[in-house]
């Protein structure tokens, strides 16, 4: 019997896939990484019997970086990263543990059959797939096929075993086509973001951005966003002049006609035309025309138009909309979202489809109804070879998804039953006057036949006052003729669909990567979402902009990017050779960059009309170790440490609040020391600002701070502080935080594990004695004795955090409040050492992982 791995993209899509495959006769397990499952069952495969082992995946199985020190922003030249940095694919997510997983399911397995998305992302997951399991699977018997690849586009049984009896392979062009994609993002958006990132940061204090990034396709994404303000900030309105004119073809109604001039800009013009047909005291019809019209049904829907929708109509972002989406789809619900075709094949099953539509109370008639009387054979439209349009794959009520995934959901169902819906017909009706010299016109619709807009209400025919039947040389009398005053108005900020709608037609991005652009510019504060979901620049989005263009314009302009996407299709299409694309297109860049640094002085003189420089930012809060000065702190993201008299800059850590540290010093380089807080439920930790930034010890990183500091001696240090392994990661500590008195708490110096201690003790200290049972410091605690927990009435005692029966129901275990519960560890409590073997710093030993800390502290796990 043949062992086949099976692997698909989301563990939830591994479940559905089985289920359908096995016919619900399966057993499941779950992996070692514990995301991931296994469902195991026999079957035949290929005329032979065999056990099935279906696994997923969680997406990419690695990513794309650069090694060792070309990480370091300090120590690299940003112009390096075009061609001298080497790369490497490191795994995606390390706890993950994915390749160790998928090559303990893969070991011994004959065949593998990949059930990942069938798009350019997922045939390069393929490969990394592959890249992971062929060392470890049975080598095949000469000839022998054992790699295939499943297409499907519904999670239906239909769909599904349809792919498993018609299996392929994957296709390499495709994957090397998002390898090309994936390297130019990161050389060429590396190499700016540092650059612009370090060079503005260093010189301005109030940009209020983290990152100034740089993104071949972001840039040009938010060029459209500027471009927009910039039409509107130079709008200068114009004032223009219209003349209405009103008949009464009865007593008590009246009909405004549209003048055929529409406009004028010049008032005693419009003034003369006033007068002229004031001389006149009737109106003529000089023409009346009827002319049968057609609204065609929609095309059917691909990703763009679903995304435009939803921004416009549904008002969802669109990263927002395709996570809906992409649940949908997981669950079955609906075809796969990503696609840029509106073209349904010939052998697609329409009314199979619409018959799942049948029972839906807010569209059971107008499906019935098309059921009956026939469909209409959907418009051709772009078939773009990828997948069928986004259909609904089966019945589905609000009760059942809820809120934006029903919403979406209604939209794709009424969609599709639209575009097999006949087309909206009406009759619209043209009158022609004349008053005087001057004509006018008034145009009345009348429907009938609604066809599609029954099921898109949305897109129905206006209802209009009803025109009076009458033919050519009729008169009516005038009820009123006048001059309207306007102005021109500028256009407004670019909504999403309008954004989207541009992004596609310039080649900027696929329809999935779209999504990502416009939520990298909202979240780096380049652009801010207004009401009707406008995209209005921020002051650093135009700025960087204007100073793009100001160098070079093909930065920011969509032209370049477009033709990036070009070549990148046709290494895709195997027309293409990926290594020249590549070499090619960094050539390009690497050239723009080098005159963009020798060009920088441009953007920054603008840069200098709308921020501060960081000497007028800030307010003074610690004193600097070289020159003893106030330095301030700059609360803008990032926020950091600035001494306008050295001229230094001391980055600190983020997405918490700073304030001075009892005026305390540090004893290496005499700064003053800084308290970081994540807030009362959070951790906590003090830290030299200099040390932060220039780590004093071998064995200490940039970004640590006292609460990892092996300073042998300081009071604030680990070596001082420290008590004991942290019961959940291997390599963190749980530092006592001599700050959080009288609500005392440990805090590990690397994960998010808080142990709550001693609540209302007067004093808590870490003693230089340790456990003889774990090694951990002793902690030394002093009670005042109305509030001492203590047995006896004492109000001291001395013990073990983790061993000590007296301390056991003082101890408490949390999280810190400020992380995602997804990292919280839940590896398991391993056992393990800490940091190295044999002393610490300072004399202590190690810390041991204590044997009973499950007992001790379980009962206390939150």
């Amino acid at each position: 019997m043949r062992t086949v791995l099976m692997v698909a993209e989301k563990p939830s899509l591994a479940q559905s896939i089985a289920k359908i495959l096995s016919r619900g006769n399966m057993s499941s397990r779950k992996g070692l990484n514990g995301a991931c499952s296994v469902h195991e069952y026999t079957g035949s495969f290929i005329g032979q019997s065999a056990h099935f082992k279906m696994t997923s995946v969680c997406g990419h199985v690695m990513t794309l970086d650069f090694i060792g020190k070309y990480n370091s922003w300090d120590k690299v030249d940003p112009a390096e990263l075009f061609s001298k940095a080497p790369t490497e694919k490191k795994e995606a997510n390390p706890k993950l543990s994915m390749v160790k997983f998928l090559q303990v399911e893969g070991r011994g397995c004959d065949c593998i059959v990949l059930w990942l998305d069938c798009d350019k992302e997922g045939e390069n997951i393929c490969f990394e797939v592959l890249d992971a399991v062929l060392p470890v699977m049975n080598k095949p018997r000469s000839t022998e096929r054992t790699i295939y690849r499943a297409k499907f586009s519904s999670i239906t049984d239909t769909d599904i075993c349809n792919a498993m009896n018609h299996l392929g392979e994957p296709n390499r062009n495709e994957a090397l086509s998002v390898d090309a994609r994936q390297e130019l993002d990161l050389r060429i958006g590396c190499a700016f973001t540092r650059f612009q990132t370090k060079y503005f940061q260093g010189k301005y204090g109030n940009l209020d951005s983290s990152l100034i990034s740089f993104g071949p396709c972001q840039t040009p994404t938010l060029g459209f966003c500027v471009e927009r303000h910039d039409k509107i900030q130079s709008f200068k309105p114009e004032t223009y002049w219209v003349l209405q004119a009103k008949v009464n073809p009865e007593k008590e109604s009246s009909l405004t006609l549209d003048w055929d001039r529409v406009r004028v800009f010049d008032r005693e013009i419009a003034q003369m035309f006033l007068n002229i047909t004031k001389m006149a005291k009737e109106a003529k019809v000089e023409s009346v025309s009827k002319k049968e019209k057609v609204k065609q049904r929609p095309l059917a829907l691909n990703t763009v138009e679903m995304l435009r929708v939803a921004s416009a109509a549904l008002g969802m972002g669109p990263q927002h909309a395709m996570q809906i989406a992409e649940r949908l789809y997981m669950q079955g619900y609906i075809s796969y979202p990503r696609t840029e075709t509106t073209h349904y094949p010939e052998n697609f099953d329409l009314k199979g489809c619409l018959r799942q539509q049948a029972n839906n109370p807010y569209w059971a008639e107008t499906v019935k109804a098309l059921l009956s009387e026939g469909i209409n054979r959907p418009r051709k439209g772009h078939d773009a070879g990828d997948h069928p349009p986004i259909t609904p794959m089966k019945a589905a009520t609000e009760a059942e998804l809820g809120g934006d995934g029903w919403r979406l959901y209604e939209y794709i169902t009424r969609h599709f039953i639209a575009t097999v819906s006949a087309d909206c017909k009406y009759l619209q009706t043209t009158i022609s006057f004349s008053i005087g010299p001057e004509r006018f016109t008034c145009i009345g619709k009348l429907v009938t036949s609604p066809g599609f807009t029954e099921i898109m209400p949305w897109h129905s025919i206006p209802l209009e006052e009803s025109l009076p039947h009458c033919e050519k040389g009729d008169l009516f009398p005038i009820g009123e003729i006048k001059l309207l005053e306007k102005q021109t108005s500028p256009p407004d900020y670019l909504t999403e669909a309008e954004l989207i709608t541009l992004m596609e037609k310039h080649g900027i991005g696929t329809d999935a990567s779209i999504p990502v652009h416009i939520n990298n510019i909202c979240q780096r504060n380049y652009v801010t979402v207004e009401s009707g979901r406008r995209l209005k620049p921020t002051n650093l989005g135009i700025v960087l902009v204007h100073g793009y263009y100001k160098i070079d314009a093909e930065l920011v302009l969509p032209t370049i990017r477009s033709a990036v996407e070009k070549q990148l299709n046709l290494i895709a299409l195997g027309k293409a050779n990926y290594h020249q694309v590549l070499e090619h297109t960094l050539d390009i860049f690497k050239r723009k960059f080098h005159y963009f640094v020798d060009s920088i002085a441009g953007m920054d003189e603008l840069m200098e009309v709308s921020f501060s420089p960081l000497a007028a930012t800030g307010k003074p809060l610690s004193r600097c170790g070289k020159c003893h000065r106030f330095m301030k702190y700059i609360q803008a993201k990032p926020s950091r440490l600035h001494c306008s008299h050295c001229d230094d800059t001391y980055s600190l850590p983020q997405n918490g609040t700073i304030k001075l540290y009892k005026e305390l010093r540090c004893p290496l380089d005499d700064f003053e020391l800084v308290l970081w807080s994540s807030g009362s439920r959070g951790k906590s930790y003090p830290l030299c600002p200099y040390c932060y930034n220039h780590p004093p010890f071998r064995d200490m990183k940039k970004g640590m701070g006292c609460n990892e500091c092996t300073h042998p001696t300081c009071q604030h240090s680990l070596s001082m502080l420290g008590i004991g392994q942290c019961v959940e990661c291997e390599n963190g500590v749980l530092v006592l935080d001599s700050t959080s008195g009288p609500k005392w708490k440990m805090a590990c110096n690397k994960c998010n594990v808080i142990v709550h201690f001693f609540e209302n003790a007067h004093k808590v200290r870490v003693s230089p004695e340790t456990c003889d049972l774990c090694d951990a410091a002793l902690v030394d605690v002093d009670f005042n004795k109305a509030k001492s927990p203590l047995p006896g009435d004492e109000t001291q005692h001395s013990g073990c955090v983790f061993c000590d029966p007296v301390f056991q129901d003082l101890v408490e275990l949390k999280h810190a409040a400020m992380r995602h519960p997804m990292h919280r560890g839940g590896q398991g409590r391993r056992q393990g050492r800490g940091r190295g073997k044999g002393r610490r710093p300072g004399g202590r030993p190690n810390p041991k992982k204590p044997k009973d800390k499950m007992a001790a502290l379980a009962a206390y796990f939150v």
